[in-house]
């Protein structure tokens, strides 16, 4: 028997799959991570040849090169998932590289607010007035703030798009760096658009307005950064599923779980244990027989007619184990 095993004899790998229609929104996913870091390329690439003294441009280009950290993330935990299916080493698959993904690009995102924050605090303690020259364009003389507003706005209306379309895919899978990719793009048109503020600030004399749009950006960004670190961090270490916006709140299926079992009239009372593994979810339910002398084969054959029906709620109900005792303790 524990040769069959190490060879995977035991391991039924389209069950621990997503199904069709999952894979086929992550290929969304997928196509769009593609669009998105050629997209930043040429906006990190335009900003940087405009950056000037701005602190708010500073922010904005920083908030652009940190940004493609959960696209490229998403991309090579796409690359192991889908190459790798289960085996004697990795009998649930590797569905929780999405979850180190989380994880590291939750981190990415604090780390541009926390940077971003200390730069433009620094600049406005030390009282430093921003300039903004003019250059020459074909022959003729322009303010550069009106090139750098043509920079912002390329980066503001491109991720806003982006980041709209990617909300409800990242829902649609509860894929969480595909979330916190969203929640980046979302980071960078409201950069770009503080950013459009500061310089125009700059332009009417107002100095200290770039530093202090930088500043407000960077705390917008902390706050988003902070609230997915501790989602992840909390992912990692096996809390209850929750909600992929809510990170407060518990996951739905978590009750509809639950409340399927204790509606069953073979059961008398029950608890369930359930872990998200990426984003599908694994667990224990653990029962109590309404009839105690329930013979074996009989309780074996209604616990695997449930496990069928369980699975069945929802795809991310991906494997449960179910348990019979005679009590809890």
């Amino acid at each position: 028997m524990g040769e069959e095993r190490d060879k995977g004899k035991f391991i039924n790998t389209e069950s621990h799959e997503l199904p069709p229609a999952q894979k086929e929104i992550l290929a969304k996913g997928k196509k769009l991570e593609w669009i998105t870091i050629f997209y930043l390329v040429t906006v990190i690439v335009s900003i940087y040849f405009v950056l000037g003294s701005s602190q708010a441009m500073k922010a904005a280009f920083l908030e652009d090169v940190l940004s493609i950290v959960p696209s490229v993330l998403f991309l090579i935990a796409y690359f192991f998932y889908d190459r790798r299916t289960p085996d004697h080493r990795y009998l649930y698959g590797l569905h929780k590289v999405f979850s180190v993904a989380f994880l590291l690009g939750s981190f990415a995102l604090l780390g541009i607010g926390l940077f971003s924050f200390y730069d433009s605090s620094i600049a406005l303690l030390k009282r430093e007035h921003p300039t903004i020259g003019n250059i020459y364009i074909f022959g003729y003389s322009v303010w550069l703030g009106w090139v750098m507003i043509l920079a912002l706005l390329w980066s503001f209306i491109p991720a806003m798009i982006l980041g709209r379309k990617k909300l409800p895919i990242a829902k649609k899978l509860h894929n969480k760096i595909l979330f916190t990719d969203a929640n980046t793009q979302k980071a960078d048109w409201m950069t770009a658009g503080a950013a459009i503020i500061g310089i125009i600030g700059i332009g009417f004399g107002l100095w200290w307005a770039d530093s202090v749009m930088a500043i407000l950006i960077s705390l917008s960004i902390m706050k988003d950064g902070f609230t997915r670190t501790k989602g992840a961090i909390t992912d990692i270490i096996e809390q209850i599923p929750t909600k992929i916006d809510k990170d407060d709140e518990k996951h739905p299926l978590d009750f509809q779980i639950y409340w399927f079992f204790k509606n069953k009239d073979w059961v008398k009372d029950v608890r369930i244990r359930l872990r998200e593994n990426g984003a599908v979810f694994f667990g224990e339910v653990f029962i109590i027989p309404s009839d105690p002398g329930m013979h074996a084969d009989h309780l074996i054959d209604k616990i695997e007619e449930a496990y069928k029906e369980v699975r069945k709620i929802d795809w991310k109900v991906h494997d449960i184990t179910i348990q019979p005792v005679k009590a809890f303790k």
